[in-house]
């Protein structure tokens, strides 16, 4: 999994402003700020996308993880080109499903598939999942989330909200698919990602300590539900 996020995500919430004598000298509390972050309150409506309609979504899709990639045209067309290949070859395995956010435009997407204890694992998996997982992976409660994506501004503000567009959209796959743990691999140098999913509620299975893990290219991060 990638995340994007062009700044450190921080879940410290906007400074209160002080209070401000008014003409007679009394201190007058000032009106709260709005909350910031996508709250519902919002309109960012979150869908399953059918299987077939993937394929219609591509560009709007691809668009979508370029603009939250950065990077100049050639950077921009290769992070769209890789993610789509990611996308299609995913989209052919067992039970994958694709939820987007949309207002008046995509806001936002992630996508999946459950783990299955009878099927072949996950290309990559191999040799990263402990045996205190493979359970859930047996009972078909076990899913592998592969991407989330959403704007930068909802990675910096408001992370820990249940409202949280990147949280509601990641709890909304595991409980659509009845699953207990959600589960997903980062390179082990992409510490922005991996600090990104932690602030979601995401918690590294191998410890927090990157001095503690053992060697290997990825960490696995797990989300329970």
């Amino acid at each position: 999994m990638t995340v994007h996020v062009p700044v450190a995500p921080t879940t410290a919430e906007p400074p209160g402003r002080r209070a401000v004598p008014d003409r007679h000298g009394t201190r007058r509390q000032p009106r709260p700020r709005p909350e910031r972050g996508s709250s519902p309150r919002e309109g960012a409506r979150i869908r399953e996308l059918p299987r077939c309609q993937v394929a219609d979504r591509l560009g709007e899709l691809g668009d979508l993880y370029a603009d939250t990639s950065g990077g100049g045209p050639w950077a921009w067309n290769e992070a769209r080109g890789a993610f789509l290949r990611r996308l299609t070859a995913d989209a052919r395995r067992p039970g994958f499903s694709l939820l987007i956010a949309e207002t008046t435009a995509l806001t936002g997407c992630a996508y999946g598939f459950p783990v299955r204890g009878d099927g072949p694992w996950w290309e990559g998996f191999d040799g990263y999942l402990p045996g205190s997982l493979l359970r859930f992976a047996g009972s078909g409660r076990l899913f592998v989330v592969c991407e989330i994506l959403v704007q930068p501004w909802v990675r910096r503000q408001n992370q820990d909200r249940a409202w949280n567009l990147a949280r509601r959209l990641q709890r909304r796959l595991l409980t659509d698919h009845d699953a207990t743990i959600g589960v997903t691999l980062v390179n082990r140098s992409d510490a922005i990602t991996v600090e990104a999913l932690r602030s979601w509620g995401w918690r590294c299975l191998d410890g927090d300590t990157p001095g503690t893990t053992p060697p290997g290219p990825f960490r696995v991060l797990v989300l329970g539900t």
